[in-house]
């Protein structure tokens, strides 16, 4: 069969290139010149195929309309389809010569991603000397004290001594329950155990509790708070606010701050040389550890400063205040022993220097009286002396004196420099055991 096309009917128009399948153009001028030539009569002849396009390029384009208007809106069209998937295509390009790995994303075409869910079953271990690790550490050494009295209740603090219960905390803490009140002593496991005060000292602010019927706890490590250096960094542990098992950390901001928090029965001032830090501190903190970052206990936090105004409770504003760790072991072991606890003096009432106008001198206690047969007197101190270093640690004002002094033990030896009518002297003193409300 014959496969050249038959011709249209005499009465039939031509027909257009946009009625029938035409092949494509290899440019406009051939486009101009097939329509432009009058067809041969009696015959419709068909367009000369042209070369395939090369690999890259669409296999079939869309047949353009008559007129160059028809044309140029069909170039416009086609440079949008064109320029629309260059990107895709220049793209497509790059990942296929890198290795597919495009860093372009949300385009059509390209895979989507979505967050992952990792869950680590074994868990990353706690570097040494981390915050996570004392706590990992400590915390079981930790209890939360919940105290009742006839007239109030609160929570503190402990720490466990001894692995049958013995806890320490703070005088203030127990003192809450006075005769036949209750203390309640909640432990890391979630486990509950009445408790009874085995000794007190106002003091010190310090105080023994017994768990009774436990066995099996973790008693803490106690360390030395002779060693800790300003700037070292330290974690707090307790029940601030009743939150028990409560983490916070910081660093020593200061050392030997004197902290006067009270006074005993008998007038005796509640004072000792705290470490300062501004690890947070808050009320229910009282009595549980300041420890170092090898959780260790290097002190008992006690008591903050405070801007509160007595309207509210008071809250940690950076200043917080523990008992050194090496005051206190020799009042526990005491108070374990059921003895009542001791503390060093030099025998003297001091208060803080005043000048003629009565204007506070910042450095020095000023003796006001020397006890009878008191290490003082024997030593030659008098009255009116002004007592400006015990050792090497400088004397601030009475409060500093009190709380240097007990900083040592009843018979340790140390070193006074006063200074009497504008001379400065030293005097080598034994230290006396407490008593009456003198230092």
């Amino acid at each position: 069969m014959n496969d050249t096309p038959l011709p249209p009917p005499p009465d039939q128009p031509r027909q257009d290139p946009q009625d029938s399948q035409y092949p494509n153009f290899r440019s406009f001028q051939d486009y101009q010149d097939y329509r432009d030539a009058p067809p041969p009569p009696g015959q419709f002849t068909q367009a000369m195929p042209v070369p395939p396009p090369p690999s890259h390029a669409p296999s079939h384009a869309m047949p353009p309309r008559r007129g160059r208007k028809g044309f140029a809106a069909a170039v416009v069209a086609a440079a949008l389809v064109v320029g629309g998937g260059a990107g895709l295509g220049g793209a497509a390009a790059y990942d296929a010569m890198n290795g597919g790995d495009s860093a372009s994303g949300g385009g059509p075409g390209q895979a989507v991603t979505t967050s992952q869910v990792v869950k680590d079953s074994t868990g990353t271990p706690a570097a040494d000397g981390s915050v996570e690790q004392v706590a990992a550490e400590v915390l079981p050494s930790v209890v939360k004290l919940d105290v009742a009295g006839s007239q109030e209740a609160g929570s503190g603090s402990g720490i466990i001594l001894s692995s049958d219960g013995l806890i320490l905390t703070n005088n203030h803490v127990v003192e809450v329950a006075g005769e036949g009140g209750m203390i309640t002593a909640s432990f890391s496991d979630g486990s509950h155990a009445q408790a009874k005060i085995v000794g007190t000292d106002p003091l010190t602010d310090t105080a023994l509790v017994q768990a009774e019927g436990v066995s099996g706890l973790t008693p803490a490590t106690i360390g030395d708070s002779s060693a800790v250096d300003v700037g070292e960094e330290v974690v707090a542990i307790g029940s601030p606010f009743g939150l028990d098992a409560t983490v916070t950390s910081g660093i020593v901001s200061a050392l030997n701050r004197p902290v006067g928090v009270g006074s005993d029965s008998q007038g005796n001032a509640t004072v000792y040389p705290a470490i300062q830090t501004d690890a947070a501190i808050n009320p229910g903190n009282s009595g549980g550890p300041l420890v170092d970052l090898d959780g260790h206990v290097i002190g008992i936090n006690s008591s903050i400063q405070s801007t509160s105004n007595g309207s509210g409770e008071a809250g940690s504003i950076g200043l917080g205040f523990a008992i050194p760790i090496d005051e206190v072991m020799p009042i526990v072991q005491q108070m374990k022993n059921g003895e009542t606890p001791t503390h060093a003096r030099i025998g003297v009432s001091v208060q803080n220097v005043a000048n003629s106008n009565g204007a506070l001198v910042v450095d020095g206690a000023q003796i006001s009286q020397v006890g009878t047969d008191s290490a003082a007197g024997q030593a030659g101190l008098r009255d009116g002396d002004v007592i400006t270093k015990v050792d090497d640690t400088l004397i601030t004002g009475s409060d500093s004196l009190v709380a240097t002094v007990r900083s040592y033990r009843p018979g340790d030896k140390v070193t006074i420099t006063y200074e009497r009518d504008g001379r400065q002297s030293t005097v080598q003193l034994t230290l006396d055991s407490d008593g009456g409300s003198t230092s």
